[in-house]
């Protein structure tokens, strides 16, 4: 009975033992060897033109959080409309008019978020 469970499962437990072990030791080695004291570039202004903070519960603006969230949603409907295009030949009348829908439905999102004022930068 032992036997037949350690030939099965002996493996998968190999593989959970060296994968805790790698990724434990891959913490350790990058704590101890990372540089405590990181240079003024790595302590200025990132992308999101905010000032580096040492304490994350402080008061910040969300706008750049917002414009970026609406562009990757808005952005995603190209990764739909890409494969929509090569196959609208095969998918015919209804593919078209179901991606008419969607377009039409990220068209009132888009509308409703500009209206509401979210892509103002004041």
């Amino acid at each position: 009975m032992l036997s037949d469970f350690l030939k099965d499962y002996l493996p998968i437990i190999l593989f959970l033992i060296i994968a805790l072990g790698l990724s434990v030791s891959f913490i350790v080695i990058n704590f101890i060897f990372s540089p405590k004291k990181p240079d003024p570039e790595k302590l200025s202004a990132y992308e999101c033109g905010f000032e580096a903070f040492d304490d994350s519960r402080m008061e910040f603006d969300v706008r750049f959080y917002l414009v970026a969230i609406l562009f990757i949603i808005f952005d995603l409907e190209i990764a739909f409309l890409f494969p929509w295009a090569v196959s609208l030949g095969n998918i015919g009348v209804l593919g078209f008019f179901s991606m008419m829908i969607f377009l039409f439905i990220l068209t009132i999102g888009f509308i409703y978020e500009w209206k509401k004022g979210a892509l103002d930068w004041e």
